[in-house]
């Protein structure tokens, strides 16, 4: 779990390689807004996609909260950059709601649903649908060389 402008959300565990403070992200050109950079991290390069331009949130600067979650599926490797890290919780599916209409229609497709834990509400992301600007980078770095 991790935060967002004092929102809890969630990607699922098996996804998640590596937890890691925000040292050096290097620009790339011509790159959409929400990807921050490359970063290199445990010998390799991979995009960094900065969640709050993502979701439409202004952007700041990185503090010692700031954290970089790396993600691997299906072959592909990104940071992502949140304002913290939380913890890792246990959320069974069945505690995985399917997120409102309103909330989804506003967001994209790219939230699996909402669970409650501990009277506080956590979103559930599909990495999926996040990663695709680890797609468009690719292709956007390709064509800048």
């Amino acid at each position: 779990m991790f935060e967002l402008v004092n929102t809890t959300y969630g990607v699922r565990s098996s996804f998640v390689r590596r937890l890691e403070m925000i040292e050096s992200v290097t620009a790339v050109p011509n790159a959409t807004p929400e990807l921050e950079g490359i970063v290199l991290s445990q010998g390799k390069i991979i995009p960094a996609v900065n969640l709050r331009v993502r979701f439409g949130f202004p952007k700041i600067a990185f503090d010692l909260r700031s954290r970089l979650i790396v993600v691997e599926s299906e072959g592909r490797t990104v940071g992502l950059i949140v304002d913290s890290a939380r913890e890792f919780r246990t959320i069974h599916d069945n505690e995985i709601k399917p997120a409102p209409d309103a909330i989804t229609n506003l967001n994209g497709d790219y939230l699996e649903g909402v669970a409650a834990l501990d009277g506080s509400m956590v979103i559930i992301l599909k990495l999926d649908e996040i990663l695709r600007v680890a797609d468009e980078v690719k292709s956007t770095a390709a064509s800048s060389l």
